[in-house]
Order: structure tokens, then C-alpha cells, then sequence
């Protein structure tokens, strides 16, 4: 299914390699970016030498109002097909008699609650409920769901939890409404997030644990997206896809 995609979080990693595997398989693209401007119009840039048009728009998706104006760039592209729920944030490793309010509340807030903002617009625009006609949704969970990373970001994982428990309920909710809600769960992935964490070398220092002796890579998720976004994924609900390299 072809059609307009939204990429939250997609100017890099993750969302920047869905964004174009998207794009190669026939989709407009926006692309939603927090603050790297340059690196969205570079996403946004390979999207249109696909072929395809794509939209960069800058907005915190843990914002009632910044998803709106996502959503609304997507309307002037065309019929919404697919959201990517890729955005989110780690912080700084601290155990949880460490952690401010401050820090738990942006976690949660870009983490789950923007997913679920999100999802509510997609929903809107896709369910036949609404007098949509379908579309799926792939949400970003993580290995750290189940690992709980103890010791580093506790909340991380516990946003990450939630992801997969509201995967489950939001796909039960719209099964019958031509909506297919699905999620990744990536392992050790070679993006930027491990720095925007505090751990740069975290991929190197783990490299040696996995069972592969390998991390992934971004286009190895991407790939899982587009399929579970694809025709070939047509019995697909509710799933979370490991992508873990067997860790």
C-alpha cells in the first residue's frame, strides 16, 4: 500500500533509513525532525531523488499542537497511509533514586504520549470508522522493554514497556477498521542515540556481549518497518518484531 507516509523522529538513524526504504517503495514522505534542520532536508533531499515527494516539518511530537502541523503537511500530500511512531528520546545512565521529575516527565512525554497523539491522527485519517480507507502503523519499542536497563535509563525501558502494551491495544482496537498496528523492537543499532544518551562507545563496548558479535544497522529496522507496513505483513496485528540479533 502506496500512498503518503509519516516518519516522526526521521531525520536521522532509524527514521532517516525508514524514510527512504519508504520512498523506494513508493510512498511521500514527511519527514518530522526536533532540531537538525539540515539533516531533515538531507532525508527529505534523497526521498525526491527517489522520485517521491517528501516534506520536512520541524515539531515535538510530545505536542498536541506541533502533531497537528505534522498531520497537516501530510493532508497536502495526500491520503495518510502509514505513520512510523519513531520519535524518542534517552537520557543521561542514572539509577532511578537519581531521576527528577523533570527528566521522567520528557521521557514519558516524547516517548508514549507522543506515540499516542500520533496514533489518535492516524487513526483519524485512516480507520473506515472515520470513512478512511485503512493504512498501517509501526511503533518504535525497544530491546530495553524487555532487558530493563538497569542501572542506565529504567525510564527508557519503562517507555519502552508501554509501547508494546499500547501496540497490542491500539491493534485490537482498529483490526476491524482496515488498521494494522504493529512495532519493532530494535537491539544494539548503530545510530546517533547512544551519544545523545552519554555513551558514545556504548556500541563498541557491547559488541563483544551479542550473540551475533555484530550491532545492527538502521536499514536492518528500516526493513522490518517496511514490511510489516507491506502487503506481505497482511495478517500481521498486534506483533512486536524483534530485531535484536538474537540478544
Amino acid at each position: 500500500m502506496s500512498g503518503v507516509a509519516i516518519v516522526t523522529g526521521g531525520s536521522r538513524g532509524i527514521g532517516r533509513a525508514a524514510a527512504i526504504l519508504l520512498a523506494e517503495r513508493g510512498y511521500d514522505v514527511v519527514v518530522n525532525y526536533q532540531a537538525n534542520a539540515q539533516a531533515a532536508a538531507e532525508t527529505v533531499a534523497a526521498v525526491e531523488a527517489l522520485g517521491r515527494r517528501g516534506a520536512a516539518v520541524r515539531g515535538d511530537v510530545g505536542s498536541e499542537a506541533d502533531v497537528l502541523a505534522i498531520f497537516a503537511a501530510a493532508d497536502a500530500l495526500g491520503r495518510l497511509t502509514a505513520l512510523v511512531n519513531n520519535a524518542g528520546v534517552v537520557d543521561r545512565p542514572q539509577r532511578i533514586d537519581e531521576m527528577s521529575v523533570e527528566r521522567l516527565e520528557r521521557m514519558f512525554r516524547i516517548n508514549l504520549t507522543g506515540s499516542f497523539l500520533c496514533a489518535r491522527e492516524a487513526v483519524k485519517r485512516m480507520s473506515t470508522r472515520h470513512g478512511g480507507q485503512g493504512g498501517g502503523i509501526v511503533n518504535l519499542s525497544s530491546a530495553a522493554a524487555v532487558l530493563t536497563a538497569a542501572g542506565q535509563y529504567v525510564d527508557y525501558a519503562a517507555s519502552k514497556a508501554g509501547i508494546d502494551v499500547f501496540t497490542l491495544g491500539l491493534a485490537r482496537e482498529v483490526a476491524a477498521e482496515g488498521i494494522r498496528v504493529n512495532a519493532v523492537r530494535p537491539g544494539i543499532i548503530d545510530t546517533e542515540i547512544h551519544a545523545s544518551g552519554g555513551l558514545p562507545d556504548r556500541v563498541a563496548q557491547m559488541r563483544d556481549q551479542l550473540p551475533m558479535k555484530r550491532e545492527g544497522t538502521a536499514h536492518e529496522v528500516a526493513l522490518a518497518i517496511a514490511w510489516l507496513l507491506s502487503d506481505e505483513a497482511s495478517y500481521t496485528n498486534g506483533s512486536v518484531l524483534n530485531v535484536t540479533g538474537g540478544r
